[in-house]
């Protein structure tokens, strides 16, 4: 499992005081950088092949300005081609929203799946 923690800024707070939805998302993909590191070590965007399928976040409660958010992070599912991730974020010790994330690795120049190699399974796996 993966851990981080981000410090909600000010601008990322909405006119209803609380965090904005648009930011936990963000939050996610900051919390998956180690994971970009078994596909593509220095993340090198010449040599990207990691490639969002699908979001789902649900928010469970309101986030606020000025108290840290922990992110978990773990594996859920490696397949052929693609894995899961799932997250939670956390904040003062209560879940407040959690996500699940469906990641392809992606050859961009002939635009078609690759097959997850055995080196790069490990490595997820360790993360699950």
């Amino acid at each position: 499992m993966l851990r981080c923690t981000m410090e909600p800024r000010f601008c990322e707070t909405d006119a209803l005081g609380h965090i904005n939805n648009t930011v936990v998302p963000m939050w996610f993909e900051t919390a998956r950088g180690p994971i970009f590191e078994i596909f593509n070590p220095g993340q090198d965007l010449t040599k990207w092949n990691v490639i969002l399928r699908k979001m789902d976040v649900d928010f469970i409660a309101q986030i606020y300005h000025g108290h840290s958010v922990d992110i978990t992070t773990r594996i859920a599912h490696v397949g052929s081609t693609s894995f899961i991730c799932d997250h939670e974020a956390w904040q003062r010790g209560e879940l407040v929203a959690k996500g699940t994330a469906v990641m392809i690795y992606f050859d961009f120049a002939v635009q078609c799946k690759l097959e997850i190699t055995a080196e790069q399974r490990v490595g997820l796996e360790k993360l699950s």
